[in-house]
């Protein structure tokens, strides 16, 4: 008596003269009958690799190189020549003080817990936001790493007043800041005391407004991008990304405050230094739009000798309080309704205070 039964393929039976059936999805065998060979891959089964910011200046500086003979050429052109030595002197005295900034800050978001805000801060909201802004002379960080903290410090209980006078204060007078501050202006340490008291006096008068008038709807906070990694992970990745975007915008602002000297007419800038108002006005705009890092601002605040002492005070304070990437990431974390409110309102009153301070010391 024969079966009725032959055996199929990987030893399954199967009824005579039936055609062999897929397996049912998710089974064992359909998983392993889809499984790709590993002996030859796909060009499906690649993945391609993204080009990184390193890879980008890797090839900024082989075209540089390439390029060398064109370039020296170039530089004997006497107003050529004065650009360059204005924007290399602008990168060289404030280099050093990124770097030691961004790996100060990327130690305190690695190993400094959020837990210690929580401790140390006062319970009532008024009484918070002063103490919040004055722990920026003690725990600093650059304007890229304080939105995130001030997210995660929000997200951990911390009172949103006290987290933004924090945000705004820990870029702007730490102790970083206000040496670089002081090389930058040798001999004056009334620019570095106005700029320590106008930011201040910004960071906390914002923390007072939010407690005040802010509302929990507006804000829409997201997790940081640092989370899930390890302590050290976490220093790495945020030394790297601060120092790449921060050396970035001062390369740009070396540029524009080098091209000022030399392209614009010297009747230009004067009439518009000499206005007053106006040249706190245009400071203050310009630094929004450069969005140079705190630690570097000043040399290139102290580069634009053509203005008063108060506009370039308020280019110092509005600079680290309010630029075009910190709207962006202020968006990011808490969301747009939060940045369309605190962005503009965070630029008058910075400009307020500086006025009010640089009228008062300088």
């Amino acid at each position: 008596m024969t079966s009725d039964l032959t055996a199929g393929p990987a030893g399954r039976p199967e009824a005579a003269g039936q055609p062999d059936t897929a397996d049912p999805p998710g089974s064992p065998l359909a998983v392993e009958s889809a499984a790709p060979s590993s002996t030859a891959p796909g060009p499906a089964g690649r993945r391609r690799r993204s080009i990184g910011s390193l890879e980008a200046l890797t090839v900024g500086l082989l075209a540089l190189l390439l390029a060398q003979r064109w370039l020296v050429g170039l530089f004997d052109s006497p107003a050529v020549q004065t650009w360059a030595t204005i924007f290399v002197s602008i990168i060289v005295q404030a280099l050093p003080f990124l770097a030691f900034g961004v790996v100060l800050s990327a130690a305190i978001a690695a190993f400094v817990p959020p837990s210690v805000f929580t401790k140390v801060l006062p319970r009532r909201p008024a009484l918070a936001v002063p103490v919040a802004g004055a722990s920026g002379l003690v725990l600093p960080g650059c304007e890229c790493a304080s939105v995130p903290v001030a997210g995660s410090l929000i997200s951990r209980g911390v009172t949103p007043g006290a987290a933004f006078a924090f945000l705004l204060a820990a870029p702007a007078i730490n102790p970083v800041v206000l040496a670089s501050t002081a090389v930058a202006f040798p001999g004056r340490p009334d620019v570095v005391g106005a700029r320590f008291a106008a930011s201040l006096a910004t960071s906390v008068l914002m923390g007072w407004l939010w407690v005040r008038f802010g509302r929990t709807e507006w804000l829409h906070t997201r997790r940081p991008h640092t989370e899930g990694l390890g302590k050290w992970g976490v220093f790495r990745a945020s030394a790297q990304h601060d120092f790449l975007h921060a050396g970035g915008f001062l390369v740009v602002g070396g540029l524009t405050a080098a091209t000022l000297n030399v392209v614009v007419p010297r009747d230009i800038i004067q009439s518009v230094a000499d206005s007053g108002w106006l040249s706190v006005l245009v400071l203050a705009l310009l630094a929004v739009v450069l969005a140079i890092c705190s630690e570097a601002d000043a040399f290139v605040a102290a580069s634009l000798s053509e203005f008063s002492l108060i506009s370039r005070l308020a280019f110092m304070v509005v600079g680290p309080a309010v630029d075009v990437k910190l709207i962006a990431m202020q968006a990011g974390t808490f969301g747009r309704s939060f940045a369309v409110r605190f962005a503009p309102l965070t630029f008058v009153t910075a400009i307020a205070s500086s006025v009010l301070v640089g009228w008062w010391l300088l």
